[in-house]
């Protein structure tokens, strides 16, 4: 007997069972179930009743595909186990048999199929075609609760015709060991292997979903493994695979590609974007190299690196949101700091050059790093001490929306015109604030400001790239230059 099945769900099966229909629990939650995994995400189910007689069997049902699947609303029950996860719709699927995928990624055609049997043969994998039925005993005709006791990715019949069907089942195969860290059996590896080449005829939004998933994967660093040993990862992105035999230096004891998805396992957060930049951060490293043996230098190679990450995720088709993130963070994730050696106010630098809100993510990365140097402490005295320097200067002004003056104060009490160089005054009083938190007084700003009004616009706009940008610029060439110091 299968246990923590959603009442819900048994209730539906009986109704098919009432009515002389075949029903059963089918997919990834009955193998999740096997797996005492908690987090389950649906609950499906596969059976003889064609979509017309399941909408007369459930009166509230919606039928909106082309798959024979059918949503039937239930009373709401939760969907992982987990509070607050309430789910009111299981889907209902007819039997069904694919013929030919003449694109490799959807069947010309749908038909049903008569039997319980014909429908699981379609399926990918032996562990994802079991069933379990309305008396709750459990339908294995694949071996599939084998192989996942023995932890194997196997497809189900001819691999080959498997992948051929749909290539993108190889990625699948990929996430699932990544996901359980199971191993995928020789011949299904090899038919991966030989037609790895199929992958292109794939949207990149269904390979990007997958890509998604290995990265945020527990064994995300196998799972990028396989892609490269399997050929797939040269069409996805071919360019960390650059990163392979190209050696560093000092304290990195491998290579940039192996560094890489070491920094992206080991990254601490949760959040998507972060673990790219994790496994972006020294894409740009290859071009960069200057030099062999341990002296060898990657100056600008986070710069490098930024337009590389911008390019690589605008082609999966990632969001703006995340390609913005991803690479604010790659560009930024070199950031120089040692203790007694850097100022309250160069922190300050950091944080209006990132965003408050993104330090935390910055200093993931930086965790991300150093773990995937083979470094025994994620945050040693030097990382703690940055910290609390952060914490420390959180509420000091760090932007011009902090300053105690702004442009409607300077029009209206301080008689300036409206135009671009109040904002470029706001800019240098912002540099001198930033250094000195002090002077954020909305007297000495008003008196500082009736000051520059005078001087000349091309003068006012050379001080504040001075005075902000290019001690942003001193930073990054204490860090290129002390590059080796994490």
């Amino acid at each position: 007997m299968i246990k923590k099945i959603p009442k819900p769900v048994l209730e539906t099966l009986a109704i098919f069972h009432k009515n002389n229909f075949e029903a059963y629990i089918v997919g990834g939650s009955v193998r999740d179930t096997i797996l005492n995994i908690i987090d389950i995400n649906d609950w499906d189910i596969t059976t003889n009743a064609t979509p017309s007689q399941i909408m007369k069997l459930f009166p509230d049902s919606f039928y909106e595909n082309d798959f024979g699947t059918v949503g039937i609303k239930t009373e709401p029950f939760l969907l992982s186990g987990k509070k607050g996860r309430e789910h009111d719709v299981i889907e209902a699927t007819t039997y069904r048999i694919e013929t030919t995928y003449s694109d490799r990624r959807r069947p010309d055609e749908i038909k049903f199929a008569k039997t319980l049997n014909e429908d699981l043969s379609r399926r990918d994998f032996t562990m994802n075609a079991l069933a379990i039925n309305v008396e709750n005993e459990l339908i294995d005709n694949f071996k599939g609760q084998k192989d996942i006791q023995n932890k194997i990715i196997r497809a189900v019949g001819d691999p080959i015709a498997r992948f051929n069907e749909d290539a993108l089942r190889m990625m699948r195969a990929v996430r699932f060991a990544a996901q359980l860290n199971f191993k995928i059996e020789p011949e299904t590896m090899s038919a991966i292997e030989k037609n790895s080449y199929l992958l292109p005829h794939v949207s990149i939004e269904r390979i990007q979903e997958e890509f998604s998933k290995i990265v945020m994967s527990t064994y995300s660093r196998h799972g990028l493994q396989i892609l490269h040993n399997t050929g797939l990862l040269k069409h996805i992105i071919p360019e960390l695979e650059i990163g392979i035999g190209v050696t560093q230096n000092h304290h990195h004891i491998y290579d940039v590609w192996e560094h890489n998805i070491r920094a992206m396992e080991t990254c601490p957060s949760k959040k998507l974007s972060v673990k790219l930049a994790a496994l972006l951060h020294d894409v740009g490293k290859p071009k960069s190299k200057r030099g062999k043996g341990r002296d060898c230098t990657f100056y600008s190679h986070e710069y490098i690196g930024e337009y590389m990450t911008k390019r690589i995720l605008n082609r999966m088709k990632y969001s703006k949101k995340i390609v913005t993130h991803t690479s604010m963070l790659v560009r930024n994730h070199m950031f120089y700091y040692s203790v007694g050696d850097v100022t309250e106010a160069a922190i300050r630098r950091i944080i209006h050059k990132v965003g408050l809100s993104n330090m935390k993510d910055l200093m993931d990365v930086r965790i991300g790093d150093r773990l995937g140097s083979n470094t025994p402490k994620a945050m040693p005295y030097k990382l703690r001490h940055f910290q609390y320097m952060v914490d420390k200067v959180s509420k000091d002004p760090v932007s011009v929306k902090m300053l105690k003056i702004n442009g409607d104060i300077m029009i209206k009490d301080l008689e300036f015109k409206p135009g671009r160089k109040i904002g470029d005054i706001l800019n240098i009083l912002l540099s001198e604030v930033i250094e000195n938190p002090k002077l954020n007084t909305l007297e000495y700003l008003s008196t500082r400001a009736k000051k520059l009004r005078h001087e000349d616009l091309k003068l006012i706009q050379k001080d504040a790239k001075i005075s902000i940008k290019n001690k942003r610029q001193d930073d990054d060439s204490k860090l290129r230059e002390k590059y080796w110091v994490k």
